[in-house]
């Protein structure tokens, strides 16, 4: 799709992207929305209702799905607008290699931390020495600490990365003031500072990218809540009628 849409349609590619960015704007603004605000999302749930753990985590799991791949489709996209002008055979091949390696990277690591608090369940139980069953029982007493340092991780960087987009998409529409104005502070900012100028900039510019994430995502949650998730209540209701009849 991506490589017909490069070919036939290579105007709406931008777009696109700063739609993709917009969303991880508002996953991550919404992640922190709830942090301070974590009864709001039960204010439209029925009282009486019983959660359902497996209900809970299967949730938890599709969300987390959709997110990976809209990151992965943004990543694949980025890499098409960097692939030099050639034949769609090459650009094909590339995206194969970059699909792989996103495949292998970041599904592999995210399938590694879903499973260690088993294997270090496992370890603690089944493990024949002392020292396997000791490094099984930190593993498990470990893992709450790293998903919540990964939760923080994650959230930051959809924030910095959704902000990134947009903001680079701005920039090519024309929209350049923005872009402009962020990398002015930040090389100023690292040349004032003057040790480690190139990370300082780059921290500096990713900050103020994940700010403006923020802000673009903590703007869209009651669009989304009041326009957005109506809409598409409303057309599922409909096929759901159409489709009983």
């Amino acid at each position: 799709m991506g490589l017909l849409l490069n070919t036939f349609l290579p105007g709406i590619i931008t777009p696109l992207l700063m739609l993709g960015g917009a969303y991880l704007c508002f996953e991550g603004a919404e992640k922190i929305y709830h942090l301070f605000a974590p009864g709001h999302h039960d204010a439209d749930q029925p009282k009486n209702l019983v959660q359902d753990p497996t209900h809970l985590e299967e949730q938890k799991v599709s969300g987390a799905i959709k997110t990976d791949f809209i990151l992965s489709a943004e990543i694949m996209t980025i890499a098409l607008s960097e692939i030099p002008d050639s034949n769609i055979w090459m650009e094909a091949s590339t995206l194969a290699v970059v699909a792989i390696g996103i495949t292998v990277m970041v599904y592999g690591s995210v399938a590694l931390i879903v499973k260690a608090d088993d294997v270090g369940l496992h370890l603690s139980r089944e493990g024949r020495f002392g020292a396997t069953r000791a490094i099984g029982i930190g593993i498990v007493k470990a893992m709450p600490g790293v998903m919540k340092v990964l939760m923080t991780v994650g959230t930051a960087a959809m924030l910095w990365v959704g902000g990134s987009i947009v903001i680079h998409g701005l920039k090519e529409l024309g929209v350049k003031g923005l872009y402009d104005s962020i990398h002015t502070i930040a090389h100023g900012f690292a040349h004032t500072i003057g040790v480690a100028e190139g990370f300082l900039a780059w921290f500096a510019t990713a900050t103020m990218d994940g700010i403006f994430g923020l802000i673009v995502g903590l703007i869209l949650i009651p669009i989304v809540a009041k326009v957005i998730e109506p809409v598409l209540h409303m057309v599922k209701g409909k096929r759901k009628e159409a489709g009983g009849h």
